[in-house]
């Protein structure tokens, strides 16, 4: 039997809450039926881009009342938005993919809601970071995220020599633009036996996994497409696959 309101209270949207939504990397189906319910319950939804938004809710058959919320705004409609969450409207915050707050915009809004005592509601679902490490094969018992490095190539070299003997996986999303020079940097400052794994389009029909020495994933992906998003994985020194 299918769930609905009556049977689960928790796919209501309650006045005055918060719903921190993940949606899908790549996969519709990966949508939760509880992120699916609350998209279509809640009085309005913030969004990174209306029109990426509105055309995952058409695809799901939904209409919300969709406002921007993005880095260029964010600050300014944190605080508007938990204004009209203090008046008792209910809002869903969602990405363009994955889960808000993840190197995109939800950080300053959660802080806002939780300055004023409003209750923030998480509703789990995709996360290319947890999707990466899942399958990956590299260490889980310790990673650190460390979102999207600096676009300039001395600051990479000088964040890969601070961590270079770190005890746990480094965890990073780079630009398609920058990734290639990111594993070429790794090989350089890390050393090419390095164990790394470059993921791209994850849950889509190009889903890659490249894991191996670092010297050998540069390799390969100089011989592979750069198109997609990617996120980086960064072993230990002393892992062996």
């Amino acid at each position: 039997m299918s769930e609905n309101a009556a049977t689960n209270p928790s796919l209501l949207a309650q006045p005055g809450h918060l719903y921190v939504v993940a949606t899908p990397i790549g996969n519709l189906a990966d949508l939760t039926g509880r992120a699916r319910a609350l998209l279509g319950a809640v009085d309005l939804v913030a969004c990174e881009d209306t029109r990426t938004t509105g055309t995952l809710l058409t695809r799901l058959g939904l209409r919300r009342e969709l406002v921007a919320y993005h880095e260029h705004n964010e600050i300014e409609m944190a605080e508007s938005l938990a204004a009209q969450l203090a008046a008792g409207k209910s809002v869903a915050v969602v990405s363009d993919a994955g889960t808000p707050g993840l190197s995109d915009p939800g950080f300053r809004l959660v802080r806002a809601c939780r300055r004023r005592g409003l209750p923030v509601i998480p509703v789990p679902g995709p996360s290319a970071l947890v999707a990466v490490l899942s399958a990956a094969g590299l260490p889980t018992n310790g990673f650190l995220f460390v979102g999207f490095l600096p676009p300039k190539s001395a600051a990479r070299v000088a964040f890969f020599t601070k961590y270079r003997d770190f005890d746990y996986t480094l965890a990073l999303y780079e630009s398609c633009h920058r990734i290639d020079k990111a594993v070429e940097e790794i090989v350089a400052v890390l050393g090419p036996s390095r164990v790394i794994c470059v993921a791209k389009e994850v849950t889509k029909i190009h889903e890659t996994f490249l894991v191996g020495p670092a010297g050998e994933v540069q390799a390969r992906l100089a011989k592979a497409s750069l198109k997609g998003e990617f996120v980086l994985l960064i072993a230990p020194a002393d892992y062996v696959l």
